[in-house]
């Protein structure tokens, strides 16, 4: 109940047609509850929910820088997709058109968070020749070497934030270069949306 006071909330503050929505489907849900349509309500909650993750992912998509490193955003590649549950709304941007684009992924419920959490965990087995933890704005974060085309070596940046996957690829940049793209993100801002 605490979570639907908390999304009510949320959406009252972005005061848009799918905040309606999202009340036609607290009404729906409480309805249904009461009529004892357990199965109805559930699936009331469930849109309602789904509904709340899109408009965070598009609320997310505005904090995002616009620049990264030498490369503009795409507008037109912007894309907050999916369905809320077990895997999650992706929020997508791309900067650069070409050959050496950035590519930025935001995953929520992501399944691959658990792998990921173990390898930050031991640093031992994280920090070699393919891959190193780093911090970013005070968040574990995983860069690893990839290979990429005619066997040059890109990197990739994981940062795990509570159930939320943030990744980072671009392909032809050093690994300093992609810790310093990484570093121009609002990860706390987004950590706060995600939580």
């Amino acid at each position: 109940m605490k979570k639907i006071v908390i999304a009510a909330a949320f959406l009252a503050m972005v005061g848009s047609v799918a905040a309606q929505e999202f009340n036609k489907e607290a009404t729906t849900a409480r309805a249904s509850y009461t009529a004892g349509k357990l199965d109805d309500s559930r699936f009331a909650m469930q849109q309602m929910l789904q509904e709340l993750d899109m408009i965070t992912g598009k609320e997310i998509m505005k904090l995002l820088p616009q620049k990264m490193q030498d490369k503009t955003a795409v507008a037109a590649k912007d894309n907050v997709s999916g369905a809320s549950g077990w895997a999650g709304v992706i929020i997508h941007r791309e900067y650069g058109t070409g050959d050496k684009n950035i590519a930025l992924e935001t995953i929520t419920n992501s399944p691959l968070l658990g792998s990921l959490n173990a390898l930050l965990s031991l640093p031992f087995v994280a920090n070699n020749a393919e891959q190193k933890v780093v911090k970013i704005d005070g968040y574990k974060a995983l860069v690893q070497k990839v290979s990429g085309e005619n066997n040059t070596s890109d990197y990739e940046l994981q940062l795990p934030l509570n159930s939320t996957l943030i990744t980072l690829k671009a392909p032809g940049y050093t690994q300093e270069q992609v810790i310093a793209m990484a570093n121009t993100l609002p990860v706390p801002e987004i950590a706060k949306m995600v939580q």
